[in-house]
């Protein structure tokens, strides 16, 4: 493993080399205490962003319920509930990264998988435990305001009037793609070698990209991209218009998640086209 090669042929400042990929299933992580720790990091991560946000999100509601005496332009409005949304996963990554890796959505682990980051074993450990944590944090919202929760749909995604269930199924997919794909540019440990500062920033641009894609689609579909928020709402709720068109919510994410990592392994990172150089460097000694 040598230096890493830029496009225009040039060293790069420093020495990188390519993490070898996570086996497919590691019995091993089964026995350390490490892996346990990352999936209670996990849950408790997705519990505290689906409490905060749903929170906000019933609370915008219930303020701006002319009905019940609300101001129609009252509330956070639609920008406060991205900053919401937004503002909790910088936190929580922040948080976690160093954990279990800040996941806290099953679509992240899926695409980290396919890219072979994580194992078989901990990407599904990882997924029980975020929708399990979804379920716990809309459960805690309901016991403190059951009456709030019950009347302004608590939480649960759904497609808007007017909007086709291909329109809800692109949004859910463009707006994942747009999520993993920052996770994996922020993440790459190609950038984390030449620039020290990537790893402390990470957190940010993950943020930001979650925050951007509910700015474009809370009108669409309330904004999913994350299985487990839209599955932990709609248990909780439990309500038939919440398991409406519930599909979309884990295969428009899962989709997405699949070609950002495609896409960053196989365009960005060339990963292909390093193989093939390889295999005829070899076949020429």
């Amino acid at each position: 493993m040598g230096k890493d090669i830029e496009v225009g042929g040039e060293f790069s400042a420093k020495d990188y080399q390519d993490p070898p990929p996570a086996p497919l299933i590691d019995a091993e992580e089964l026995t350390q205490w490490s892996f346990y720790r990352a999936i209670i990091a996990e849950f408790v991560a997705t519990l505290l962003f689906l409490y905060i946000t749903v929170l906000t999100v019933i609370g915008y509601k219930s303020q701006t319920d002319v009905s019940q005496n609300g101001d129609a332009c009252g509330g956070v409005g639609i920008l406060g509930i991205a900053w919401a949304f937004g503002g909790m996963i910088f936190i929580l990554v922040y948080c976690t990264a160093g954990i279990s890796g800040g996941h806290i959505n099953p679509a992240v682990t899926f695409g980290l998988f396919l890219a072979r980051k994580v194992s078989l074993v901990r990407a599904i450990l990882y997924m029980v435990a975020q929708c399990l944590g979804a379920i716990c944090g809309c459960g805690l919202v309901k016991a403190f305001q059951k009456s709030y929760y019950t009347n302004y749909g608590g939480g649960a995604n759904g497609l808007a009037v007017g909007y086709s269930k291909g329109t809800g199924l692109g949004a859910e997919i463009i707006g994942t793609f747009v999520l993993v794909y920052t996770v994996f540019s922020a993440t790459d440990p190609k950038r984390n070698a030449r620039d020290s500062h990537v790893p402390v920033l990470a957190p940010l641009p993950i943020g930001f990209a979650v925050f951007m894609v509910h700015l474009a689609t809370i009108p669409i579909t309330g904004t999913g991209i994350n299985p487990a928020r839209s599955f932990g709402a709609a248990v909780i709720y439990n309500n038939e218009k919440a398991w409406d068109d519930h599909w979309i919510f884990w295969a428009g994410p899962f989709i997405g998640a699949a070609i950002a990592a495609l896409y960053h392994q196989y365009i960005l990172r060339a990963a292909a086209a390093k193989s093939l150089g390889s295999f005829r460097s070899s076949a020429n000694i």
